[in-house]
């Protein structure tokens, strides 16, 4: 059995192409390196790039989608299994529990929501499972500062911060990906 990397990224798509192609980039790379992938179930923007890509490079996807979202047809027929559930919290459960390891890539709230979420996770002792931020072209420069801030306030414990992996690059992710329990 494959391990599995839960990704968090966004729906939308981006007025410029590079969130597409380092989407694309670490899809190919997950796939050639064996990971299977969970994501959020869509056809459109960069979840849809995550998912054709993977399973073009041979990993097993599953999407898991409320089935509101399923309704206005912008949920993947294609994946290797289409998991509907009622609401965004059971979304996000349905993905942690499949997960190994989370990788968060260019998205808006829901992406931060997600990430927060297992960070959160994480904090409570409720998993050890990498957490790991493509920093890519600084996307995440500013919430990446936003953190340290907290930690230097002494409102974030550096041990918490630690939960989180801060990334620049396609190979840190995949390596950081593999790090610890998984």
């Amino acid at each position: 059995m494959n391990k599995t990397v839960c990704v968090f990224l966004g729906a939308s798509t981006p007025k410029v192409s590079w969130p597409t192609e380092l989407v694309t980039d670490a899809a190919r790379a997950l796939g050639e390196q064996g990971w299977d992938v969970v994501y959020g179930g869509a056809s459109v923007g960069l979840m849809g790039t995550l998912a054709d890509t993977a399973l073009s490079a041979g990993s097993r996807v599953v999407g898991v989608i409320p089935r509101a979202l399923q309704e206005k047809e912008i949920a993947h027929r294609g994946l290797s299994e289409l998991l509907l559930v009622d609401n965004m919290n059971q979304r996000k459960n349905e993905m942690f529990h499949r997960a190994h390891a989370f990788l968060v890539l260019p998205g808006g709230f829901g992406t931060l929501d997600e990430l927060f979420e297992v960070a959160t996770a994480a904090q409570l002792g409720q998993h050890k499972k990498p957490i790991v931020l493509w920093n890519a072209r600084g996307f995440f420069d500013g919430l990446v500062t936003f953190l340290e801030g907290a930690v230097a306030l002494g409102l974030l414990r550096p041990e918490h911060y630690a939960h989180l992996t801060v990334v620049q690059t396609l190979p840190e992710a995949l390596s950081a990906l593999s790090a610890d329990d998984v």
